[in-house]
C-alpha cells in the first residue's frame, strides 16, 4: 500500500491506553529484533518540517487521498487508523440518544452525541495513523455506566427519560466492527451496536482533502454521507449525521491547529426535525473562537431545501444550539434569539471529559488482518525509536498489498469485503453479512475466535 493520504488528525493526549485484552492496560507489541539500531526520535518541529516537505510536492493536487505516496514512520503516531476513528470516544452519549420520551428530546440527544463522538479533536495533538490496507479490519467493545443525564425538552416539564441513565447503576456494552473495504478510493466501512439500548449505527469513511500550501482541507469522500443512527425502540427512528469540513492549520508556524468552518445538517424524516449546525472558526483580527451555533426545527422530508440556518422561519424553531465545540455547549427552547431567551440550557461540558478506553480481543485471538496484529511488528518498531526498522516494515507491507492488487487485476476478480455486503454499497448505510453479523455477536458474548479469511489483501 501507498501512503494514501489520509491526513493528520488527533489522538487523545490524555486519555487511557487502548486496551489489547479483555483485562489489559496496555497495548500489545510485537518483537522486534534486538540488533535494530535505536534512534533518536524527532522533535515535533523536525517532523513537522518533514512533513511539510512532504506535502509540498502536493499543492494544488484536487485529493491528497488519492494520491500515492509513502511517509516514514517516524511521522506517524503508532495506532492503525481503523482503531482511532470510531465516534465513540464517549460510548454513553451514544447509548443515551433514544432515553427521551420526545422527539425533541432524542434529537437533543442525538446532538450531545455528536459533540463528543471526536473528543480526540478536543483534548489531543496532531497525529498521522497509519493508512488502513486492503481487508484489515479492528473490533472492539466499550463496557459503560448508562449515566447521561435526561435532557429537558420544554420549558414547562422537567427533564424526560424512560431509560437507565437517570439510575447510574447500570452497565451496558456497545460492540463496534469496522473493515478497509476499497483501497481506490481509501474506503471502511462500520457498525456500531448496542442491543441493551436498541440503538445501532453505520456508515462509510472516507475522505478528500487538499493542501493549499498553508492548510490542509478536509472533506468527507464522495461515498461518505454521514453516520447513519437507527433507535429501534422508537419505531425505528434514524438519524444521519453529516460531516463538516475540518483544516489542519498551523503548518507554517510550526504550531499545528484543527479548526471547524462549515455546515453540517442533523436529520430524522421520522420526526420530521431537523438541525443545521454552523462553525465559525475566527472572529475578529483573526482569533480562533472555535464557535458553533444551530438551529432545531420542524421540516418536510420531501422538500428539504434548508441549508442555512438565516432560511428557518421562527414558526418552525424548536430550539437553538449555540457554544464552543471545545468548551460548552447550550441550547434554549422556543423560536427566540438564543441570547434573548430567558433560559440557557448546558447540553454538554467538554471540559472534565476524556475518550474512554475500549477493550479488543486478546492478541492470541486476533487474525493476520486484525490491525492491533497487523501492525504490531511496525508499532513494537516505533516504540522502541527503530524508526528505519519501522520504515522497512512498513514498505514491505505496502508492496505486499501491491502485489495482491496485481494478482487479482490479472486475474479480472474484484475484492470481496468479509463482513460487509460491497465495498461502497448500499450507498451510505453498509450492510453486514453473516459473517459479520457474527462477529458482532461473538463481540457481544466476549467470544472473539473467528476463521481464519479465506483472502488476504495484504
Amino acid at each position: 500500500m501507498a501512503e494514501n493520504a489520509t491526513p493528520p488528525t488527533l489522538a487523545a493526549a490524555d486519555a487511557p491506553p487502548s486496551l489489547s485484552a479483555a483485562a489489559s492496560t496496555e497495548p500489545s507489541r510485537a518483537t522486534t529484533p534486538a540488533n535494530a539500531p535505536v534512534e533518536r526520535p524527532p522533535d515535533d518541529g523536525s517532523k513537522l518540517k518533514t512533513f511539510l516537505g512532504v506535502l509540498r510536492r502536493f499543492i494544488g493536487v484536487a485529493d491528497l487521498a488519492a494520491v500515492r505516496f509513502s511517509l516514514p514512520a517516524q511521522l506517524l503516531e503508532p495506532t492503525p487508523n481503523l482503531e482511532y476513528w470510531h465516534y465513540l470516544d464517549r460510548p454513553e452519549a451514544f447509548i443515551s440518544i433514544g432515553d427521551s420520551d420526545e422527539p425533541l428530546g432524542r434529537m437533543l440527544g442525538t446532538l450531545r452525541f455528536w459533540f463528543t463522538k471526536d473528543l480526540k479533536y478536543v483534548k489531543g495533538k496532531p497525529c498521522k495513523p497509519y493508512n488502513s490496507t486492503l481487508g484489515e479490519f479492528f473490533r472492539c467493545n466499550w463496557q459503560v455506566e448508562d449515566t447521561s443525564p435526561p435532557i429537558k425538552h420544554a420549558s414547562n416539564s422537567a427533564p424526560s427519560s424512560g431509560a437507565a441513565s437517570a439510575s447510574g447503576d447500570k452497565f451496558v456494552k456497545v460492540s463496534y466492527l469496522t473493515e478497509q473495504t476499497s483501497h481506490h478510493p481509501p474506503v471502511s466501512a462500520f457498525f456500531i451496536d448496542c442491543p441493551e439500548k436498541g440503538i445501532t449505527a453505520r456508515g462509510f469513511d472516507q475522505l478528500s482533502a487538499k493542501f493549499t500550501g498553508t492548510s490542509i482541507r478536509v472533506i468527507a469522500g464522495a461515498h461518505n454521507m454521514g453516520i447513519f443512527i437507527s433507535l429501534q425502540n422508537r419505531d425505528n427512528e434514524e438519524y444521519q449525521l453529516t460531516h463538516p469540513a475540518a483544516y489542519l492549520g498551523g503548518l507554517l508556524r510550526g504550531s499545528l491547529s484543527v479548526s471547524v468552518a462549515d455546515s453540517c445538517y442533523v436529520t430524522c424524516s421520522k420526526t420530521k426535525i431537523k438541525v443545521i449546525l454552523q462553525y465559525l472558526e475566527e472572529g475578529w483580527l483573526g482569533r480562533t473562537q472555535n464557535k458553533v451555533e444551530g438551529v432545531i426545527f420542524t421540516y418536510d422530508p420531501d422538500n428539504d431545501t434548508k441549508t442555512k440556518i438565516k432560511e428557518v422561519p421562527d414558526k418552525d424553531v424548536l430550539a437553538r444550539i449555540e457554544g464552543c465545540w471545545q468548551d460548552k455547549i447550550y441550547y434554549t427552547l422556543g423560536s427566540q434569539p438564543f441570547n434573548k431567551a430567558p433560559e440557557k440550557i448546558l447540553l454538554l461540558d467538554l471540559n472534565p471529559l476524556f475518550p474512554v478506553p475500549k477493550t479488543v480481543p486478546p492478541i492470541e485471538e486476533q487474525l493476520p488482518n486484525e490491525s492491533r496484529k497487523f501492525w504490531e511488528g511496525v508499532t513494537n518498531a516505533i516504540v522502541n525509536k527503530q524508526y528505519s526498522l519501522a520504515t522497512t516494515l512498513k514498505q514491505e507491507i505496502e508492496e505486499k498489498q501491491r502485489a495482491r492488487a496485481t494478482e487479482r487485476k490479472a486475474e479480472n476478480r474484484d475484492w470481496q469485503p468479509r463482513f460487509f455486503t460491497g465495498a461502497l454499497t448500499p450507498v451510505g448505510k453498509p450492510a453486514l453479512t453473516k459473517d459479520g453479523e457474527e462477529a458482532l455477536k461473538g463481540l457481544r458474548e466476549d467470544n472473539f475466535l473467528l476463521e481464519p479469511n479465506k483472502e488476504l489483501g495484504a
